[in-house]
């Protein structure tokens, strides 16, 4: 499947304006259009809807969340001249809860393409979770860090692969990625036990004329520490792998993988669930 309808999440900070460059990166490629949603909540200290609020409050919280969102899209529009999009580059602003609309319009897309959030990067009524998007959206997610370089040469894209239904997911969805890049490796963690050879994997993605390899991790302090070292030596295009096989809350009880891959790693990576 060609990847032709891109969403990507733009709530105004660096790592989002990355987000929508390399998805104009992708699309440009692909003849492909791209739509940032700017997706804000109502949260408020105060609920300005309450009878004893007065009526001069209620336009000036009112403008204070209107003059967010007017910010938000004025920084799109600064950006938009240099995507070399035209008429394929479209712009939406919805209300509720972010991740909510975000997952929720994902699904009329291809891809999600959002930027990896750090603390202070955007106004709290915009902030947003990408694992919990790719927990709601039945969407692949591709997370970027603020201030990726596409451009800079890096090496073969990288699939974290455990023989999960997650990990099946992400490979599927990356499939026109991986074409895109043409050369793969297969990354497992020693002692883990495939329900089915890796080989398999390996033919699959030979048949999309994809050049994959094997390479197994010695297992060091835990399976997300050993997938960010292999990633910092190795500076992979782009890292694959699902999200959340297990329940959320066991994956935060034990410090989980998808979390600390997310927090930690500096090139993109697409999950799936």
């Amino acid at each position: 499947m060609n990847t032709r309808n891109i969403l990507v999440a733009f709530n105004g900070s660096t790592s989002a304006e990355t987000a929508l460059r390399y998805a104009s990166h992708i699309a440009r490629a692909n003849d492909a259009h791209v739509t940032a949603l700017v997706a804000h909540s109502g949260h408020e200290t105060v609920d300005s809807h309450a009878a004893w609020v007065p009526a001069k409050a209620r336009e000036i919280i009112a403008a204070a969340n209107a003059e967010i969102i007017d910010d938000i899209h004025r920084k799109f529009e600064a950006l938009s001249g240099d995507l070399g999009l035209g008429d394929r580059l479209h712009y939406i602003a919805a209300a509720g809860r972010v991740d909510a609309v975000i997952s929720e319009t994902a699904r009329g897309f291809d891809l999600l393409i959002v930027g990896r959030p750090s603390d202070g990067d955007a106004d709290e009524h915009v902030v947003l979770h990408p694992d919990r998007i790719a927990l709601l959206s039945g969407r692949p997610v591709l997370v970027v860090p603020a201030g990726y370089d596409h451009k800079a040469r890096h090496t073969r894209a990288a699939v974290a692969w455990d023989g999960s239904r997650a990990a099946g997911r992400a490979l599927f969805d990356a499939l026109q990625l991986l074409e895109d890049d043409g050369d793969v490796t297969i990354v497992t963690i020693e002692g883990t036990e495939m329900p089915r050879p890796v080989r398999e994997v390996i033919d699959h993605l030979n048949r999309h004329n994809i050049v994959a390899h094997h390479e197994e991790l010695e297992l060091s302090h835990g399976v997300g520490r050993t997938i960010l070292a292999y990633a910092e030596v190795t500076d992979p295009c782009l890292l694959v792998m699902g999200a959340y096989e297990h329940s959320k809350f066991r994956e935060d009880f034990l410090g989980g993988v998808t979390e600390r891959v997310l927090k930690n790693v500096r090139i993109p990576v697409l999950l799936s669930h």
